[in-house]
């Protein structure tokens, strides 16, 4: 079991964020996980970092963690020749420490950024697939010419290869998702929240495709990213959610928006509409409680999120409080 830190790239800046992540380092994370965004969630108060610049920075000054996206869409803003290029340097940097963590998106980040009208839901797992199968050829092959559905190449060159293959997570929400990450991921990477059937059925979904392709579905790493607002003070821990109320909205309110400002006048309508996608609570064990459901699924990979401002009293607290805790019972 490991346990790791999200680092928020759309409610942090640069160096503010990296300190954050450092600071989970040496109290003891092993994993730091960072979102990608083009345009963040609020429009005000917001950030988006560029993911490439940012984990090259982490991963030259710390020491041991494991870096990586949660997750980077490969496939409008950026082509996959581009995220290649991108994670073969990272991982120069940090041999042996990193992961591309990857998804289908958000029009909020590929659709103001690019201009291009936003697919649906089938063409956009092709396009992934396609790009994952183009990032892998660049990584092992030299002068790839690639005439793809969507991507091409022609006698391109990656000439900063990763002497260690980048293990590619696939990010999967519902079962088609979860079947395609089995197939052709390495790993895979959920969040939390949802009902368990959805769980279980994505899992077996993965499982099933990973049979397909002749891999043992036991050895994927399953990563889950958990929301969780911990605090001492109960009152905090609840208030702290406030500024991530777009996660409450249901699928069909968020549907196609990319704008942040619309997003945010959707979220502030119900501020602590948020709360529900988090585990909020002033006690320890009760933490661990809710937490344990995700391993008895199967999860292996254990991603923190706290949604407050104040996130070195977040980190500080939860690695005082809960990690402990979490270690001894399932380390």
């Amino acid at each position: 079991m490991k346990y790791g830190y999200k680092a928020s790239a759309e409610q942090f800046g640069t160096r503010e964020l990296l300190d954050y992540a450092l600071l989970a380092e040496r109290l003891g994370f092993e994993i730091v996980a960072v979102s990608d965004h083009f345009q963040p969630w609020r429009h005000h108060g917001g950030h988006a970092p560029l993911v490439f610049s940012w984990l090259g920075a982490l991963a030259h000054a710390s020491e041991r963690l494991t870096i990586g996206t949660s997750v980077l869409t490969p496939m409008l803003r950026y082509h996959p020749s581009v995220v290649a290029q991108g994670f073969g340097t990272i991982e120069k940097l940090a041999p042996g420490r990193v992961y591309l963590g990857v998804g289908t998106g958000e029009a909020m980040n590929e659709v103001p950024a690019t201009g291009t009208a936003w697919p649906g839901g089938k063409e956009r797992r092709a396009r992934l697939a396609e790009a994952v199968t183009l990032i892998r050829e660049l990584w092992t092959r030299e002068r790839v010419t690639f005439d793809g559905t969507y991507y091409r190449t022609d006698k391109a060159t990656v000439y900063e290869r990763p002497d260690v293959l980048v293990p590619i997570y696939l990010a999967a929400s519902g079962p088609l998702a979860g079947k395609l990450a089995g197939r052709i991921g390495d790993g895979v990477i959920q969040t939390s929240g949802k009902a368990p059937e959805l769980y279980e059925s994505v899992l077996g979904k993965v499982a099933e495709g990973a049979q397909a392709a002749g891999k043992d579905p036991a050895k994927l790493p399953n990563q889950i990213e958990i929301k969780v607002s911990y605090d001492t003070d109960l009152q905090a821990a609840k208030e702290a959610c406030t500024w991530w109320a777009a996660l409450g909205l249901s699928p069909e309110q968020k549907q196609g928006v990319d704008d942040p400002l619309e997003l945010e006048r959707l979220a502030d309508a119900d501020p602590l509409v948020g709360a529900k996608r988090f585990i909020v609570s002033d006690d320890p064990d009760e933490v661990v409680e809710k937490i344990a459901p995700y391993v008895d699924l199967g999860f292996t990979e254990l991603v923190f999120h706290g949604p407050g401002n104040d996130q070195a009293r977040f980190l500080e607290l939860f690695a005082r409080d809960v990690l402990p805790k979490l270690r001894d019972r399932f380390s």
